[in-house]
């Protein structure tokens, strides 16, 4: 099928006359939908696993600082390419038209299969655990019908399966919210905005709280002093070029010791995957008012805010915890920012402030951030698949809008559907931790073809010019390709398997490509022309 004109849209056999996307989004719900779509649970789990990488506080924080870095980069280099080319789809269109079709498909099948619906399946299923504080019959444990157990299965440095397939309340109610937000979506642009513009306002209350806290009530000088110490001795302990930090090649390998670079490149897994889904304005493009200045504007407002306001949560979590903990301590200073209970920094930070309430304050937050979070994910994702579908890559109700609603309805049921079927499959956390190494190829891919296009393209309107450039997106380029580099050697297990799943997608581009052409052959042919 060829992509539709805009004058028309091939529906079977039958053209009809398209229905064109409004453009209803202003600049504050761009800026809502960025910080909506980052903002899920992250900030409040992965500091554990980087306190426990880089086991020191200047390191912890220079994690995020580089996060920090290479998010606001990459957020103004897109920021060209977006005002440069305003249209549904983002990121898959700006790597179509700098790269090729290949490597645009390529991003919108791993979009498709993990990245969004994965991200969707998460962060929903967050939502069911945290919920089962307030109600305890939500359990991951409470099946309603569970259908086996994977075992685990090693293949070289992964191990797959280890998970239990079915239904139980938590993912019941993650699937319930996958629906709720799908169908809210579906009624139109304005009412998703709506409900992002809400949740993301409490969200980012709910953070800037956890900020203020740290720094004011929370501020315990037990932890102080052992964060800094005397003349900020403690906060750079372990922090040396010459200190070597264990680290354990793929899952059951050696542990070698490394240096301080190597480190931090290790542990920005958790810090890019919790400072992610950025990019998801960019596929709203069609329905953005003004969008050559307003998606520019509102990546850098977005981020900016997000990426503060990490970093002062990070640094509010070593004014009221020690950094330094141990497994197996009995309160939850013994247990430090390393060991908090089942990673959950920011329930252990706010129990420590408000030891009868943190529980049940944080879990109320976690709830708004992790609703808001997916359901702009929910809305920016089927965006994607539109795009693709005009281009003949993907089924073609996809590329249909509703008449009534303008809203790419077929596209948020496809991604609704299989955002469930990995809620029930149990490897949504599995597939995510694979996909880490393949949302930086992309990212990596995306700003080469800003190189790409001043070349090809010298003359074309660009209202909005990458800050910096070229050396700020040479240097995301640069340090991206070294985390991806020390992920490879130190952690196969998260990037072979996402390396697998993009080549996967090249016979399916040959696939939709071969039924695209054979669609234009029918089309055109006279025994079908006069139906």
């Amino acid at each position: 099928m060829a992509a539709p004109t805009p004058a028309n849209l091939t529906v079977g056999n039958h053209p009809q006359t398209a229905v064109e996307m409004t453009r209803s989004l202003g600049l504050f719900s761009g800026t809502a939908l960025v910080v909506g779509s980052m903002v899920g649970s992250g900030i409040y789990i992965v500091d554990c696993d980087i306190a426990r990488g880089t086991n020191s506080p200047a390191l912890y924080l220079a994690a995020w600082a580089i996060t920090a870095i290479m998010t606001l980069i990459g957020a103004l280099s897109y920021g060209e390419l977006a005002a440069m080319m305003p249209k549904a789809g983002g990121q898959y269109v700006y790597l179509r038209e700098s790269l090729g079709p290949l490597w645009g498909f390529l991003y919108g099948w791993t979009f498709f299969m993990v990245i969004q619906t994965g991200s969707i399946a998460a962060v929903c299923v967050a939502f069911g655990k945290f919920a089962g504080v307030f109600f305890p019959e939500i359990s991951g444990t409470n099946w309603l019908w569970h259908i086996a157990h994977v075992p685990p299965i090693r293949v070289g440095p992964m191990v797959l399966g280890n998970m239990e397939i079915g239904v139980n309340t938590a993912n019941l109610t993650a699937i319930a919210v996958v629906v709720v937000l799908a169908s809210l979506n579906m009624l139109g642009i304005r009412l998703g905005a709506l409900v992002q513009n809400v949740f993301t306002v409490a969200k980012a209350a709910s953070l800037a709280g956890l900020v203020v806290l740290g720094f004011t009530v929370g501020r315990n000088t037990q932890a102080v002093a052992a964060n800094f110490g005397e003349n900020w001795s403690g906060f750079w302990k372990n922090a040396g070029w010459q200190t070597l930090h264990p680290l354990q090649v793929g899952v059951g390998g050696p542990t070698i010791m490394d240096n301080l670079l190597v480190i931090l490149a290790v542990v920005q897994v958790g810090s890019l995957f919790s400072s992610d889904s950025w990019n998801n304005v960019t596929f709203t493009a069609g329905e953005t008012k003004n969008p050559q200045r307003n998606i520019p504007l509102s990546l850098v407002l977005g981020t900016g805010f997000v990426l503060t306001a990490y970093f002062l949560a990070s640094a509010a979590y070593l004014m009221i915890l020690p950094l330094h903990g141990d497994a197996h301590g009995a309160t939850i200073m013994a247990r430090g920012i390393q060991y908090a209970t089942e990673d959950r920094i920011g329930t252990a930070a706010l129990t420590q402030i408000f030891p009868h309430a943190g529980g049940y304050l944080m879990a109320a937050a976690i709830l708004v951030s992790t609703f808001g979070c997916a359901n702009g994910l929910s809305l920016a994702g089927a965006r994607v698949y539109y795009a693709m579908s005009r281009d003949g890559l993907f089924f073609r109700t996809v590329g249909q809008l509703n008449r009534k609603y303008k809203t790419p309805v077929a596209g948020l049921a496809i991604q609704a559907l299989w955002a469930i079927v990995l809620c029930v499959s149990g490897t949504y956390s599995q597939l995510l931790d694979y996909i880490i190494f393949a949302v930086l190829l992309f990212y990596i891919l995306t700003i080469a073809g800003l190189f790409v296009l001043r070349q090809k393209r010298p003359d074309a309107p660009r209202p909005y010019k990458a800050f910096g450039y070229p050396w700020l997106p040479a240097l995301y380029i640069v340090l991206a390709a070294a985390i991806c580099l020390a992920l490879l050697r130190y952690k196969p297990q998260f990037t072979w398997p996402g390396l697998i799943l993009v080549l996967m997608g090249i016979p399916v581009y040959l696939y939709w490509t071969r039924r695209s052409k054979l669609g234009n052959t029918t089309a055109a042919s006279p025994d079908i022309a006069g139906d």
